[in-house]
């Protein structure tokens, strides 16, 4: 890696990591909240709904916020069967009804027995672990294991064990476990490392990534996304994906 690249790496990620990179990002839905609940649910279905243009994604995201009447975590813990129907009406993409009462579901039933979402993500032994794979894993396998769980909205919850890229929820996780003085990332987790991340791939991080020569692995899988990562691990071994902020900025200005 050549002194430039690291240099422009170094200046970009410092130039949008910042609070006015937030407005037109996903993240602003989550930055609407206080309360760790309320961030956690919305930066997860903001997350998770983040394929598209952004500006429909902040509005279907802000749609979900009114549909819960402004609350997220009052809702999903006190609503009942007559609310639901208020989202009848709701999708995004290949998001509807079915999923959307599913994640309702889920909340519900995980929120009556946990304070936090990060406990979803934790493995036996994930403190050990060199990145989330096996946490991400973990996620998946308790998502998805309640009672006629519908296997349509499976697909909204990647996996490495399908060689999925992830990288909806490998965003979500940066968002929560990151820690600096910023104010972008939450850094609300803390039994996740922030040098555990594996950077999320969207098209304009692999391809700038692929122009800068970081990533010579042609799909955007998760080797690719670990074979990124662990290259930024040169840069910065304690928090590599700090650099998302260069390379999707990058992408996303039109700068390369």
């Amino acid at each position: 890696m050549s002194a430039d690249v690291i240099d422009l790496l170094n200046m970009k990620a410092d130039l949008y990591n910042r609070p006015s990179f937030i407005a037109k990002d996903p993240i602003s839905i989550p930055h609407r909240f206080t309360t760790r609940q309320d961030i956690e649910i919305m930066g997860f279905w903001a997350a998770v709904l983040a394929w598209g243009q952004r500006p429909v994604i902040l509005k279907k995201a802000a749609e979900l916020i009114d549909l819960m009447d402004g609350a997220p975590y009052d809702f999903v813990r006190n609503h009942d069967e007559r609310d639901l129907e208020r989202f009848v009406p709701f999708k995004h993409r290949t998001f509807n009804l079915t999923d959307s009462l599913y994640f309702l579901r889920f909340f519900n039933d995980y929120y009556r027995q946990h304070d936090s979402l990060e406990d979803a993500f934790l493995p036996a032994g994930g403190e050990q672990a060199d990145t989330v794979e096996t946490h991400l894993i973990a996620f998946h396998d308790r998502f998805c294991c309640l009672p006629d769980f519908p296997q349509r909205t499976r697909k909204h919850i990647a996996t490495p064990t399908r060689n999925a890229s992830c990288k909806r929820l490998l965003m979500f996780l940066r968002w929560m476990v990151r820690q600096d003085t910023n104010g972008v990332d939450f850094g609300l987790w803390t039994r996740i490392r922030p040098d555990q991340l594996v950077i999320p791939i969207d098209v304009h991080v692999g391809r700038v990534a692929r122009l800068l020569g970081l990533l010579t692995r042609d799909q955007t899988d998760w080797k690719a996304a670990l074979e990124l990562t662990q290259t930024l691990r040169q840069l910065d071994p304690t928090d590599p994906v700090r650099y998302d902020f260069a390379l999707f900025g990058l992408g996303v200005e039109g700068e390369l």
